[in-house]
């Protein structure tokens, strides 16, 4: 439906609403039909103002799209999602309008939820103002204010006491695929139960029980259940947070999703030890450059795979490569090679992937069931990387293991069961800034570049620079700003203490520690490595002071919106005279990443000056409805302005993380098929693409692609 008619129908049926509800209230309660007009008042009042706002932002967003072929930026995704709410007001007010009289009419039941929407809609046009006011500070086609701290800072004081408990209640994934709101549900529900027994002394699966009976509650009460999820997401450490994520590491989670997902005939973990590698030049493979081993904080340590095929290839069965083989504390999800499996010629085709998970939780087996549907689809051997994860190993140590990865693939090849003829790197989230940023490395090292790169959501702006599809992260369920700024602050090494694993322990099973100590701020190591790739100009800038942090609870009282009155003489109010959004009655401690290694390129790829990112391969960038939809625009932008191959897919109404849902929903198979469409054209595009985003047949199509 488009916008204009939408607030025509919400027009009429405010009116259809308050003219049934200023009748004869015999069957209806009083106090539910006092609330539902008040409330139907409240929400009419709230799409007049708004109707004019939507109307500028149409009128302008065009201009901050990739190109004319691939509409999407956060100032489209914050009209849509605003959309998407009225549209419920709209269908559950037309069914008040028409049933308020009625005997079995749930008078309560439905103001409630009309209530919670009202709600709702009143942060959505707050959040619609605040991009009004990124709209106008920004640069023509910027998504980002990166010179304009003060703007970023707004937005965090701004998230730190606005109400967020309505969207996790009643109104929970509105904005997303009706299918993945159930799935959402249990997600959230999990949480706030394994929230409320986190921290007594029960082990794993203890807790996991007394979640489940805890759970009820929060079915039956969402106000409960929204209320209990912000406080988590407020105010819970990081430890909690890695916690949680790292269930689906758990046998029995793990178990079910290896029953779900395709049968491979190899799924075998690696350790491979801390060796100097050799690698030719790419610019004369008569020389060779030498590469180290991981080193960062702690010293030489092994790097962990995980080696997925869907036919058993030649030399993946062979001593040299079974010699690295390790053992799990989970061995369900390990596959030994069948016995008398018919072994297929080694493939051209080699994918290195590297997981998602905020830098700071997950391995490959939380990513298996999207890799062995992959590797079927595109009969291809698949290594993905199990790196360490901050905070006990912050930035480099993740970059180094990766790269290292990367050129112990190049030089094995033979044993994963490929010739490596075509090599692509692959990755979601913090994985695809590490696709990038590990050919970022081959550059800068003078190795072979891979032939490809294929980023999913990727974060490509370590900081918490403000845009308009930032703004989400005050209703996103799976990547609200106080969650994301605790990755990020992990990964940059703030407030942390690098903790090398246990000797001969895996990635995996130091997943399993409930260490994540929170101590001192490190950066020099990474600073001293990333010396030597950047020239001196660069290093210059990198070390200005980035924006202030606000991690005082007092400071943000006397800059919170209670005291707008007095801020608004130095400047422009956020909001028009009247209008004032929800407020929490806890406010959020969000620590801003304050040391200058944010702002490193091999920490933000989007930061990175032309010379660090001419030579990439073609990039592939697939977004969503999600928070980091503008890193991938305005990477996108900066990539195709140097003229640099690169193109970008935005799919509708799926959530940040939609790779992990494989399965839940079609429009997550679609979106997954559309990732191994651009996969199959890397290895498949013997010369590099145009700088194009023009696919008319994939584009067309919403079928997974032919194998």
């Amino acid at each position: 439906m488009a916008w204009r008619a939408v607030f025509t129908a919400l027009e009429a049926v405010c009116e259809e609403n308050i003219t049934a509800l200023s009748g004869p209230t015999d069957l209806l309660c009083g106090n539910a039909s006092g609330r539902l007009l008040t409330c139907m008042r409240k929400i009419q009042d709230h799409g007049r103002a708004l109707e004019p706002v939507v109307a500028g932002f149409t009128a302008v967003y065009h201009h901050f799209d990739f190109d004319a072929d691939t509409p999407g930026n956060g100032y489209r995704t914050l009209v849509k999602v605003l959309q998407s709410c009225l549209l419920h007001i709209i269908h559950k007010g037309r069914y008040i309008a028409s049933n308020c009289h009625r005997a079995f009419f749930r008078a309560n039941h439905n103001a409630s939820e009309m209530e919670a929407y009202s709600s709702a809609l009143c942060q959505l046009r707050a959040l619609l103002y605040l991009a009004q006011r990124l709209l106008h500070d920004n640069g023509h086609g910027q998504l980002y204010s990166l010179q304009d701290g003060e703007l970023s800072r707004r937005f965090v004081r701004e998230y730190t006491s606005m109400h967020k408990a309505c969207f996790y209640g009643r109104c929970l994934g509105f904005q997303f695929s009706p299918t993945l709101r159930p799935f959402l549900q249990t997600v959230v529900i999990s949480m706030v139960s394994f929230g409320e027994s986190y921290g007594k002394q029960q082990s794993g699966l203890g807790m996991a029980a007394f979640s489940f009976l805890t759970s009820a509650k929060y079915v039956i009460d969402p106000e409960l259940r929204g209320a209990e999820f912000e406080r988590i997401t407020q105010n819970l450490d990081m430890k909690f947070w890695k916690s949680f994520w790292n269930l689906t590491e758990s046998e029995l989670l793990s178990g079910l999703a290896s029953v779900a997902s395709n049968l491979v005939q190899l799924n075998l973990t690696l350790t491979i030890p801390p060796e100097p590698l050799r690698l030719p030049l790419a610019s004369d493979p008569r020389l060779f450059a030498p590469v180290s081993p991981p080193v960062a904080h702690w010293g030489p340590g092994p790097v962990n795979m995980r080696l997925i095929s869907y036919e058993l290839r030649e030399g993946q069965d062979s001593d040299e490569l079974l010699a690295f083989s390790r053992t799990e504390a989970t061995p369900i999800s390990v596959s030994l090679v069948p016995f008398g499996a018919q072994k297929h010629p080694p493939s051209p085709w080699l994918l290195i992937h590297f997981h998602g998970g905020g830098f700071v939780a997950q391995t490959s087996k939380s990513h298996e069931n999207y890799l062995k549907s992959w590797s079927k689809d595109l009969n291809v051997p698949i290594l993905s990387v199990d790196y360490s994860l901050a905070p006990e190993a912050p930035f480099p140590r993740a970059l180094e293991e990766c790269f290292y990865a990367y050129c112990w693939a190049l030089k094995n090849c033979h044993l994963l069961g490929s010739t490596a003829e075509r090599v692509c790197l692959a990755g979601d989230s913090a994985g695809g800034n590490l696709c990038i940023t590990v050919s970022m490395r081959a550059i800068a090292c003078g190795v072979r570049v891979p032939d490809g790169i294929m980023a999913a959501y990727p974060a490509t702006l370590l900081t918490i620079d403000a845009s308009p599809s930032r703004l989400l992260t005050l209703i996103d369920p799976l990547l609200p700003l106080g969650v994301l700024s605790k990755c990020l602050n992990a990964y940059a090494g703030v407030d942390s203490q690098a903790v090398q694993p246990t000797e001969g322990t895996s990635t995996l099973s130091a997943l399993g520690r409930d260490t994540a100590l929170l101590i001192s701020d490190l950066t020099h190591g990474a600073s001293n490595w990333i010396q030597s790739f950047l020239p001196a100009e660069v290093l210059g800038s990198l070390s200005s002071s980035h924006q202030k942090s606000l991690d005082n609870e007092a400071h943000y009282r006397s800059t919170s919106p209670s005291s707008s009155s007095s801020n608004s003489s130095s400047g422009p109010r956020d909001y028009p005279e009247g209008f004032e959004p929800l407020r929490s009655e806890r406010l959020a401690v969000i620590q801003t990443p304050s040391c200058p290694i944010v702002k490193n390129p091999f920490v933000s790829p989007l930061l990175s000056p032309d010379d660090l990112l001419r030579g990439l391969p073609p990039v592939h960038l697939a977004s969503a409805l999600d928070a980091l939809l503008d890193d991938s625009v305005m990477f996108a932008k900066k990539l195709r302005d140097m003229g640099q191959p690169v193109t970008l897919r935005v799919v509708e109404d799926l959530p940040h993380g939609f790779l992990s849902l494989l399965g839940l929903a079609k429009e997550t198979q679609v979106a997954s098929d559309i990732c191994v469409a651009r996969i199959r054209e890397v290895f498949q595009q013997q010369t590099p693409p145009p700088c194009t985003n023009k696919q008319p047949k994939l584009e067309r199509t919403n079928h997974g692609p032919s194998n």
